[in-house]
């Protein structure tokens, strides 16, 4: 019987190479980026060269290792994509922005790493556990307003997949709609309740004692009540199934008397 050779994957996204752990096939993988390291464990891509990403990159560097495909997500840049192109090199481009983008793209790394079954498990678990998050909130009535920032300067909300996790943990999602630049009078103006920080490529070093000196925001609820969480920004903003951690998150920010 002739067997399938296995494919060797370059990963510029940290969503693709957790989706790729979680579906078992970290084996695949034949060069991570730097930011890999904070969604998967040390060992699952121990000894892997380390690249750059869609945004600075050495195409010759990767066409080096020989990749049958590479993956990549946005943000990119223009000039990177080019140089993977020039080097004949397969790229597959990710660009979700909702929840069903992300399962569609987690069927489709399935697909490619013949691991089908263990996509459709992979979607299934997070759809089962965002549903029962949403269960579990939906009875609280009032939604308190949550602003979810992925960036301070300037000033930009979460993708719309945090919209619809925040919706789940039982909140409000302010200002819409989500993934955009926000001006700081269209936040004080929604007033929201709950503020998250999850600042982009920053791990969990959102400040919250920046957003409390920001002109015209004392008087913003979540300032005003001291309700400004600081997450971790790859649990919101990597596109794969770590998202769940972020929703747990959410959750116990919004409705913390029903986080246990």
């Amino acid at each position: 019987m002739e067997h399938k050779a296995k494919p060797r994957i370059v990963s510029l996204a940290p969503s693709a190479t957790r989706t790729l752990w979680e579906l078992g096939a970290a084996g695949h993988l034949a060069g991570v980026t730097r930011w890999c390291k904070d969604v998967v464990p040390a060992e699952a891509i121990k000894g892997l060269p380390v690249v750059g990403d869609c945004w600075n990159l050495d195409a010759e560097a990767v066409a080096r290792l020989g990749p049958d495909l590479v993956i990549g997500s946005v943000p990119y840049r223009a000039e990177a994509v080019e140089g993977i192109l020039k080097q004949g090199l397969r790229f597959l481009a990710k660009s979700p922005r909702t929840l069903d983008d992300i399962y569609g793209d987690i069927r489709l790394l399935a697909a490619t790493v013949d691991k089908q079954e263990a996509g459709k498990r992979l979607v299934g678990k997070m759809q089962s556990q965002i549903a029962a998050v949403r269960r579990r909130t939906s009875a609280m009535g009032k939604l308190p307003r949550v602003y979810c920032e992925v960036w301070p300067n300037p000033l930009r909300s979460a993708e719309r997949w945090v919209e619809e996790l925040v919706e789940a943990a039982g909140g409000q999602f302010v200002p819409c709609p989500a993934g955009r630049q926000v001006s700081a009078e269209e936040v004080i103006s929604a007033d929201p309740e709950i503020i998250v920080l999850a600042w982009a490529a920053t791990g969990g070093r959102g400040r919250a004692d920046a957003v409390r000196k920001r002109p015209g925001w004392e008087n913003v609820s979540a300032v005003r009540n001291n309700r400004i969480h600081v997450f971790r920004d790859e649990m919101l903003n990597t596109p794969a199934p770590i998202l769940l951690e972020g929703l747990q998150a959410l959750a116990a920010a919004i409705h913390p008397e029903r986080s246990s």
